[in-house]
């Protein structure tokens, strides 16, 4: 496999490709991108315009009033006004030859007056054909270098990354992908969401983008909603209390749903939780999501269809330890968040060598994960061979650890869940997978109706021994769990 070409050899490759044509809007962090452009030479054969309008009243007479400028409706509204205006001026003259195309930033980069966590959107609207309808590639990004400076030449690298692939790999969303982070790394900059759409992307299913991203590191985590649109995580989670469930959703089953419900019941009742203002995700990380070190994306999709019948936001995360799971999430609040778990992963916080990379050990990893307002909420478990029912209250943990375990649980941090279903205890979603793959009956009464109608309809997880799934991963906490 031959190196990816550098940003200066992509520059002018655009250049010289008499067939692409187009315009820069660039806002936050000069006109990093363009400026490639013109460095590398030839840039006549590429730039129709560049603008920065970064006076906000010059801004709002271009593109309209904005209630926020950094955003993805901002733009949405210099693409739509770009676009057609470059379109509109030049179709005459060059448009039976030209693949016209418009590209965009809006940024918040690091300045005197801002030193908090830096982000922004960039976009790019593009025909593949001459006077073919436009297709879009739309991104958000966080940067972490620490200067204005630095930061200002990320953007310029991954727009760059960006137009190039959009022009040369449009055919292969998964080698857009790949190339975004061309001669960058995620320690200078994440791709957090990215929406493909337009005639060239129908095919395209972003739900499946949004794992991606994880997988190939381009981000930690991805989110996306019940009806598939891929989101920025900070605008859906930014000051909402976050009620969160882990698993593997292989299926889902009445537990899955019986976990939820009653964790929701108590953690809208904390003084300092409003209902409204709620946000219920259901989270998978890639060790859920795989067997054997393999991800296979269609038993992924299988799940998130599954999900959509609960009506959640749907994370996707790298995040196998959960005080960095409550570090990522406390990036966008301070409200109270919860984490639903049932009792094989309570008993798992307190083994500790999962905690041997901090120098802190098990100490540390709690005084990260309950620093600020967030509490655990834990699901009994029935003994498949004694029956006993195990809870947060009866649990037993290392004699050593007895004092920690009684401190968390005497503050509140360690909820039992009440009154739960005693009904659905005994069902675990191992067993339910076993016997829906095997056509045995019975695994109907474990999975919500609508659950088990879509796996039927669907054939879903190999549903009646149809396609073979991908078993659970080992060491993986299960839903019940």
């Amino acid at each position: 496999m031959s190196d990816p070409l550098d940003t200066h050899q992509k520059a002018l490759q655009i250049n010289l490709d008499p067939t692409k044509y187009g315009v820069f809007a660039e806002i936050g962090a000069g006109q990093e991108v363009a400026r490639w452009f013109f460095r590398v030479g030839g840039a006549s054969g590429t730039i129709a315009k560049t603008i920065s309008a970064y006076d906000m009243t010059v801004s709002d007479a271009i593109y309209g009033q904005s209630d926020r400028y950094v955003s993805r409706k901002r733009l949405g509204a210099m693409l739509d006004h770009e676009y057609p205006l470059l379109v509109e001026r030049l179709k005459e003259k060059r448009g039976n030859t030209t693949k016209f195309f418009a590209f965009a930033t809006t940024l918040a980069a690091r300045s005197f007056q801002r030193k908090e966590e830096t982000h922004g959107w960039m976009g790019i609207r593009f025909q593949t054909e001459p006077g073919g309808e436009p297709s879009d590639i739309l991104i958000h990004v966080v940067m972490w270098d620490r200067d204005n400076l630095q930061q200002a030449e990320a953007i310029g690298v991954l727009g760059v990354n960006l137009i190039h692939a959009a022009m040369y790999l449009h055919w292969q969303p998964d080698a857009i992908l790949n190339a975004l982070l061309d001669n960058l790394s995620i320690e200078r900059i994440e791709v957090d969401m990215i929406e493909f759409r337009g005639p060239e992307f129908t095919q395209v299913d972003n739900r499946l983008v949004a794992l991606q991203l994880v997988e190939k590191g381009l981000t930690n985590a991805a989110m996306f909603l019940p009806d598939g649109r891929i989101v920025q995580p900070a605008d859906w989670l930014y000051k909402k209390s976050i009620l969160v469930e882990r698993g593997s959703f292989r299926p889902i089953t009445k537990v899955t749903v019986d976990m939820l419900r009653y964790a929701q019941a108590q953690f809208i009742q904390e003084p300092n939780v409003d209902s409204k203002n709620l946000v219920v995700l259901m989270e998978m990380t890639l060790k859920n999501l795989s067997a054997e070190g393999k991800i296979d994306h269609q038993d992924f999709l299988d799940r998130v269809d599954m999900l959509a019948t609960l009506g959640n936001p749907v994370l996707i995360s790298n995040y196998g330890e959960f005080h960095r799971l409550a570090a990522y999430l406390h990036r966008f609040t301070k409200c109270p968040i919860g984490f639903v778990m049932g009792i094989p992963t309570l008993r798992e916080l307190f083994e500790e060598k999962y905690y041997s990379e901090l120098s802190g050990g098990i100490l540390e990893s709690f005084g990260r994960m309950f620093k600020n307002d967030l509490k655990l909420y834990v699901y009994p478990f029935k003994e498949p061979e004694s029956s006993a029912v195990i809870t947060a209250g009866n649990l037993r943990v290392a004699p050593h650890l007895r004092h920690l375990y009684l401190y968390l649980m005497e503050n509140f941090y360690i909820q039992g869940l009440r009154d739960v279903n005693e009904a659905n205890m005994s069902i675990l979603s191992r067993n339910v997978l076993r016997m829906l793959q095997a056509n045995e009956p019975g695994w109907e009464q474990m999975v919500p109706e609508r659950v088990g109608a879509l796996i039927k309809e669907r054939r879903l997880l190999g549903f009646g021994g149809g396609s073979k799934s991908a078993p659970e991963a080992v060491s993986e906490p299960s839903d019940e769990g």
